[in-house]
């Protein structure tokens, strides 16, 4: 806290000047800040993810002088790389990004699903990526919509599209399965009929409101 002594006024932030008169203001009382600095937490984030990449970096590159002069084979350090890269995705986009939360776990969710496909076919594929890790990230994201609408009772139904968009997902996954893509097809059912039941619950125990949000959304 500070004193002007030509106005005779406090200052109670850290100015060192008077905002009306200008004149140097008399300390008083040392107080300390009176909002939290944002941009402290702000930078030592970024500088935890930068160290990260550092390390994250280096680690790779010793695991591909271990593989080369080992003779280890090069899926150690290249699905150590996906997991290195994954960790680096989660720090910079789900902690630092501005995105919401809703958003932050669909596009995590989808990038590890890719990684996992990504790591099937780096060990010669064996299919466990499309028949159990995309139809699993589908049910997960299910299981995180139900659990936001009982937080946000209030305002439920703004998860409709999120609940729209995981039928064509479900559905996406069993034209995959027709194809035979997806040869062991009973996760996907399974993540559809969960998928369907979600949305049409919502629909229909949700009324009017959520008539009204759909209405809303595709401008009906």
């Amino acid at each position: 806290m500070s004193k002007c002594r030509q106005c005779n006024i406090e200052v109670l932030d850290e100015a060192e000047r008077c905002p009306l008169c200008g004149t140097v203001l008399e300390p008083t009382v040392e107080v300390e800040n009176m909002y939290p600095d944002i941009r402290v937490r702000s930078r030592k984030l970024v500088f935890i993810s930068r160290l990260y990449l550092f390390l994250a970096v280096v680690t790779e590159i010793v695991l591909v002088n271990v593989c080369i002069l080992s003779e280890v084979q090069s899926l150690v350090y290249i699905i150590g790389g996906l997991v290195l890269l994954f960790g680096y995705i989660v720090i910079r986009y789900a902690i630092l990004g501005t995105s919401g939360y809703i958003a932050k776990t669909v596009v995590l969710t989808v990038i590890a699903v890719i990684m996992l496909v990504a790591v099937d076919f780096t060990v010669g594929y064996n299919g466990w990526s499309v028949n159990y890790a995309l139809p699993s990230g589908i049910l997960l994201i299910d299981a995180g919509i139900m659990v936001l609408m009982c937080i946000n009772r209030k305002n439920w139904q703004s998860y409709l599209m999120l609940q729209i968009f995981m039928v064509l997902c479900s559905a996406v996954a069993m034209i995959l399965s027709l194809v035979h893509i997806i040869t062991y097809p009973f996760v996907s059912v399974v993540a559809l009929n969960v998928s369907v039941i979600l949305l049409l619950g919502t629909l229909i125990i949700g009324g009017r409101r959520a008539r009204v949000e759909l209405k809303r959304r595709f401008h009906i």
